[in-house]
C-alpha cells in the first residue's frame, strides 16, 4: 500500500528533477531553488551554489539541468572536457567544483569560465564549499569565481529530511507510521543521502522478515547502520 499523507510532507512544494524524482522545496534549500527557477533571468550567466554533504546539491543540479536541457561535467573529468562543446547547450552544470585541480583542469575551467560569460550560457558550479575556499592556483579563475553570485544551501532540518523519508517510503509503496519516521529524523545523521540509506534498509530488513516497519525494528536497523553493522 501506498504510504498516507503525513505531516511530514504538507509544507513541501516539490519540483521535478531528472529521471522523474522530486525535489522537495524548504527553507533550507529555497534560496537556491529560486535561483534556479530565475536561470535565464540571471545577472551574471556563470553563479555557485554550495552547501555540505547531502543537503540536496546533486538533485538540485539535476533540476537545473532538467529546466536548462543543459549538459553535466565533473571536476574530476574536467581536464579531459571540451569547453566549446559544453558551452554549445544552453547550460552546464560543473559538479565538484571546489575539488582540487590540475594544472590543466584549471586552464579548462578558465576557458569554460569565459566561453559561458561571451557566449551567455549558464554556467552553474556547485561545490560543498563558498568559492573563496576553492584551492585554485590560477589567479584569473580564482578572482573570477570569487565574483560570481553565490547561494548557500542550507543542511535540511528534521521536518524536510522526514518528508524525504516519506517519499522514499511512499515510492518503495510502504505504509510507515508517523511515529517511525519522527524517531528516526530524531536519531539519525540529517541529510538526503541518510534517508535514501536508512528507508532503503529498513525496506530490505522488513522484506526479508515479512514484517511491517514498527519501532522496534527502525530502533534495530538504525543502530546496526549507526555502528556500522550495515
Amino acid at each position: 500500500m501506498i504510504a498516507e499523507p503525513s505531516q511530514f510532507a504538507f509544507s513541501f512544494a516539490h519540483r521535478p528533477a531528472l529521471g522523474g524524482e522530486d525535489f522537495l522545496v524548504a527553507p533550507s534549500n529555497r534560496d537556491a531553488v529560486a535561483w534556479i527557477d530565475s536561470w535565464r533571468g540571471w545577472s551574471h550567466p556563470v553563479s555557485v551554489i554550495h552547501g555540505p554533504a547531502g543537503c540536496g546539491k546533486t538533485h538540485l543540479g539535476h533540476v537545473f539541468l532538467a529546466a536548462t536541457d543543459g549538459v553535466k561535467v565533473e571536476s574530476a573529468t574536467l581536464a579531459e572536457s571540451e569547453p566549446e562543446t559544453l558551452t554549445a547547450h544552453t547550460a552546464v552544470l560543473l559538479e565538484g567544483a571546489d575539488h582540487p585541480l590540475n594544472s590543466e583542469a584549471e586552464r579548462r575551467f578558465f576557458h569554460l569560465y569565459n566561453l559561458a560569460v561571451e557566449s551567455g550560457c549558464r554556467l552553474l558550479l556547485t561545490a560543498r564549499t563558498p568559492p573563496v575556499r576553492w584551492p585554485i592556483a590560477l589567479a584569473d579563475l580564482a578572482s573570477r569565481v570569487r565574483a560570481v553570485p553565490v547561494i548557500e544551501i542550507l543542511p535540511p532540518d528534521e521536518s524536510l529530511v522526514g518528508a524525504v523519508l516519506i517519499k522514499q517510503f511512499s515510492d518503495r509503496q510502504i505504509r510507515v507510521d508517523d511515529a517511525v519516521v519522527a524517531f528516526l529524523v530524531a536519531r539519525m545523521e540529517r541529510s538526503f543521502e541518510m534517508a535514501l540509506r536508512v528507508a532503503a534498509a529498513l525496506d530490505a530488513a522488513a522484506l526479508a522478515e515479512k514484517r511491517r516497519i514498527t519501532l522496534p525494528l527502525a530502533a534495530r536497523i538504525l543502530e546496526r547502520m549507526t555502528t556500522g553493522g550495515a
